[in-house]
């Protein structure tokens, strides 16, 4: 095959190394991983009684809740404290910890991964975004067993939808084939945000790109679907794919970039207050696509909307 004319000359020429469970952190959701209809205690409960549900439940930490929202977490360190202490009697409101941190049921995975990397912590409640109430909890183990889950499924669907795709380009007669696929993205809307990078994703599966490029394709795409997500009005994602090539276009309707130099640089972001309490908008967007592919154009017009275009070599 010819030397790609669309990598960049200052590249580092060595390949990306994506793994198969940082594309899976981008697509899964954290209701997919989840522990639903987690244990949870009021306020009011006794430290003595709490005890014993942790021991009888073999749990190292739990939610306390009042109709159904979350008012605090009290875990087995916050309990070993207690029972070293002199005090006796205390209720689990005195003792727990008001401040937490939690996650919505629709967030990607991702989000969850990233706090727990952050943070330290060993689980964080879920939360419901429509009605803000307790859905379950998320641990390390919890995603662990998702991945694995997730990937025996992955194979056994593939398997069954390969067929001949793997040849799909050279049972073509032509002097030149290219495939494209156009996904909408409507803004705003989290709850459907990485349906179409998802899409894109299982269609290169089935042409028999191989995995290596899918993941990075899957990433770049996420994160360019995302930003259509959390800063415009919607758009489009594009994706042409040659024997050579995959080229994603990913164009919105939105208030565009004022300074694309300052956007590309990690940790810069100007989401509004609203997404980045949702755990959206870190800053990362445009850097990460950058790093998955071998060229990448970023075009925007304020007022009218941004476009980004990536090539990766298949």
């Amino acid at each position: 095959m010819e030397k790609n004319p669309h990598k960049d000359s200052d590249r580092d020429t060595r390949a990306i190394f994506i793994s198969k469970v940082q594309e899976l952190a981008y697509e899964m959701k954290v209701e997919q991983v989840m522990t639903p209809n987690a244990v949870s205690v009021p306020p009011e409960m006794r430290m003595d009684d709490l005890r014993i549900l942790m021991q009888k439940e073999r749990i190292s930490g739990v939610p306390v809740v009042t109709g159904g929202a979350v008012q605090g977490l009290v875990s087995i360190e916050d309990l070993m404290n207690y029972l070293a202490s002199d005090e006796k009697g205390r209720t689990v409101a005195e003792k727990m910890s008001k401040k937490v941190t939690t996650v919505f049921k629709d967030d990607p995975l991702t989000r969850a991964v990233n706090l727990f990397d952050m943070t330290g912590f060993g689980r964080f409640p879920v939360v419901d975004r429509g009605t803000g109430k307790l859905a379950g909890v998320i641990t390390k183990g919890d995603i662990v067993k998702g991945f694995l889950k997730r990937l025996e499924v992955e194979y056994h669907e593939e398997e069954i939808h390969r067929y001949r795709a793997s040849h799909f380009f050279e049972d073509i007669v032509a002097d030149k084939a290219t495939l494209t696929f156009h996904y909408g993205v409507k803004g705003g809307d989290f709850a459907k945000a990485g349906r179409a990078s998802s899409g894109l994703k299982k269609t290169l599966s089935r042409l028999g790109i191989k995995p290596e490029v899918i993941r990075r394709v899957a990433i770049a795409s996420y994160e360019a679907e995302m930003n259509m997500v959390i800063y415009s009005k919607g758009g489009r994602l594009s994706a042409e794919v040659t024997p050579e090539i995959i080229k994603v276009t990913a164009t919105d309707v939105g208030p565009g970039i004022p300074d694309v130099e300052k956007a590309m640089q990690p940790g810069y972001s100007t989401a509004s207050p609203w997404v980045r309490e949702m755990g959206f908008g870190a800053g990362m967007g445009l850097p990460n696509i950058k790093k998955c592919s071998d060229h990448m154009v970023v075009n925007s017009v304020v007022g009218t909307g941004t476009t980004v275009e990536f090539i990766i070599g298949v």
